[in-house]
């Protein structure tokens, strides 16, 4: 059985800084391509950071200097290091992985609130 357990959420003051954490287990982070994905109110779900197996990183323009992910192989985890935070980041982020054999999975989600 395939799990994707997000973590990190929280509140935070703008310019704060959160790191959102996804464990997986039952499928190899290595060979997948892992993501971030967020969706606020109203909104469409949008994907916020990406990389690949072979480590090709995406972002979002609005994230760009700002979030960083990065996966470390031997805790088969992804992670989302968001600095500079800002109140239009606020939404609640899933963590993805789309595994080697072309399947994808969803973490449940955690709240991102960004509020003075």
């Amino acid at each position: 059985q395939v799990q994707l357990v997000d973590s990190g959420g929280g509140l935070v003051q703008p310019g704060g800084s959160l790191t959102l954490s996804c464990p997986v287990s039952g499928i190899n982070v290595d060979t997948s391509t892992m993501g971030w994905y967020r969706q606020a109110p109203g909104k469409q779900r949008e994907l916020v950071a990406s990389i690949t197996r072979l480590n090709k990183m995406d972002y979002a323009d609005s994230v760009k200097g700002r979030f960083t992910i990065s996966r470390d192989r031997a805790k088969d985890a992804t992670y989302l290091q968001m600095n500079t935070l800002k109140p239009e980041d606020s939404a609640t982020y899933y963590c993805h992985a789309f595994s080697f054999s072309g399947r994808e999975y969803w973490g449940q989600g955690t709240q991102v609130t960004v509020s003075p």
